[in-house]
């Protein structure tokens, strides 16, 4: 037995590995974010008639037992998500632990990680670094800005475009207008866009051109 971690192109599609590909055709059954997206990856690169089972944020901790179930009835499977890493800001580590402690064997594939595309993007330091993942939607979330805020190192989050400019503005007094900022959206996509600035002069870019698409916000450190 054993699960494949499999990460996916984050938006072009020909960032997808060889050896990803050679592991999707031999596993037996994919666990996956969106099974509509899997699918239509494994199509696209003429990969047929694999079972997929969906696994995401809403249903993790149900379906954890059926797929560990699963796994001890096959030679070997993989897990992906919708795009990039597994694991990361995702639920994908609590089926790795429950594997792990059923005796599964874990087999993870190097691939694409959004936050480390747009760290190198941003001119930053990347030599130490703090990757956050995704800031809290309303409760906590001033009390985490003001933690990221005092760390000596390149700070790295997700954010939402429903939510972006709010988050924005509420880092405008915390970590200061001039704290320089980079962000990024559609990365590897025909649309994407790195800017880089102020905070404050990041507030008025997306005021003006509005805000489309997933972002990875990189704040470089503090001066002193």
């Amino acid at each position: 037995m054993k699960l494949y971690i499999v990460p996916t192109p984050i938006g072009n599609l020909e960032d997808i590995t060889l050896r990803a590909l050679k592991i999707f055709q031999v596993v037996d059954v994919i666990f996956c974010e969106d099974t509509r997206t899997t699918q239509n990856l494994l199509k696209h690169f003429q990969i047929e008639n694999k079972r997929c089972y969906s696994y995401h944020i809403h249903n993790e901790h149900q379906q954890i037992k059926n797929f560990v179930e699963i796994m001890k009835t096959v030679k070997c499977a993989a897990l992906t998500s919708d795009a990039g890493t597994p694991g990361i800001s995702d639920p994908g580590y609590l089926l790795i632990k429950a594997c792990l402690s059923n005796g599964i064997e874990i087999e993870c594939l190097p691939g694409a990680t959004a936050f480390v595309v747009a760290l190198i993007n941003s001119g930053m330091p990347s030599d130490r670094f703090y990757f956050h993942g995704f800031l809290p939607h309303k409760k906590g979330k001033e009390t985490t800005l003001k933690m990221l805020a005092q760390r000596k190192e390149t700070v790295i989050f997700y954010e939402s475009p429903h939510r972006l400019l709010k988050t924005l503005e509420m880092m405008l007094p915390i970590f200061g207008s001039e704290r320089p900022i980079a962000i990024s959206r559609e990365l590897t996509k025909m649309y994407e866009e790195n800017f880089r600035g102020s905070i404050e002069q990041t507030v008025k870019h997306f005021k003006d051109k509005g805000v489309k698409g997933e972002f990875v916000v990189v704040v470089g450190e503090p001066e002193n």
